[in-house]
């Protein structure tokens, strides 16, 4: 059971190992419902590129579609992914509050007379 979890965990992970897409959840979070040609936009990325990421997030099911007309719609499978992506800037948000405060403690030492 275990074995399934943890590759059910990294492939999730590996469909998120990528800037754009952590960007489009991101996108798809705080918009919840995002035309195709928004999403392209808004990153700054060429369409097709766009269209290359939406695809491995659609084949690990972490977005949903919905067409309107000519128009395709992406939106979270579910906004707890949001939130996992929220988790993951808190945790490195602490680990970097951690770090300026050592450099800060070395950068005292330095400065005192020996």
């Amino acid at each position: 059971m275990n074995d399934n979890l943890h590759r059910f965990k990294a492939g999730i992970f590996q469909a998120l190992a990528h800037p754009t897409r952590i960007a489009v959840i991101e996108l798809l979070r705080d918009e919840r419902e995002v035309p195709v040609s928004r999403i392209h936009e808004r990153l700054g990325v060429e369409q097709a590129n766009a269209s290359q990421h939406l695809a491995v997030l659609r084949a690990k099911e972490l977005v949903t579609t919905r067409k309107e007309g000519n128009q395709v719609f992406y939106s979270l499978r579910d906004p707890l992914l949001g939130k996992v992506l929220d988790l993951m800037k808190q945790y490195f948000e602490a680990h970097l509050n951690e770090a300026m405060a050592l450099l800060m403690d070395m950068k005292s030492e330095e400065q005192q007379p020996k």
